[in-house]
């Protein structure tokens, strides 16, 4: 990747409604996934977790459809939001969707139907609330790699 698109990435920002209605949207796949008990649209949500990891949230199937078919709907977004979190958020969800996946095909459906279980929980929070918590998690990591510096006198207060 170039320096230009890199930078250009890493300050992509997002209409946070676009994320939630992609976590409705995956909701609904996920809970087909169990209640029909079949993989294959666990297989679909699966694709577009990995096209959201690979070229960005706004890319995936599902944020080009809020792109295009319901933001022009909608005013101006009242705040933009860092595409980074949202981003690691989808590839915690591929591997969600690759653990169920291989629960399905290899005859484990136990952990198939708890994978999936952990993703739909996930997203139906974000979709109900606006609590994404692969972007916790994001942010969680991300003090746990750059901790803040502190004083003497501050760490003794």
């Amino acid at each position: 990747m170039s320096h230009q698109a890199a930078t250009s990435q890493a300050q992509a920002r997002l209409d946070p409604r676009g994320l939630r209605f992609a976590a409705a949207l995956t909701t609904v796949v996920l809970a087909a996934t169990l209640i029909l008990n079949s993989p294959w649209p666990l297989v679909v949500q699966a694709a577009v977790f990995a096209v959201s990891v690979a070229f960005g949230v706004q890319a995936s199937p599902y944020g080009l459809v809020f792109k295009r078919l319901v933001r022009p709907r909608l005013g101006p977004p009242a705040e933009l939001e860092d595409a980074a979190p949202p981003r690691f958020a989808q590839l915690v969800g591929l591997v969600f969707a690759a653990l169920g996946l291989i629960g399905y095909f290899s005859g484990a459906e136990l952990l198939g139907v708890v994978a999936t279980g952990f993703a739909l929980v996930a997203a139906f929070v974000n979709a109900a609330v606006g609590l994404c918590l692969g972007c916790e998690a994001y942010l969680l990591v991300q003090r746990i790699r750059t901790p803040t510096t502190t004083t003497p006198e501050e760490q003794h207060t």
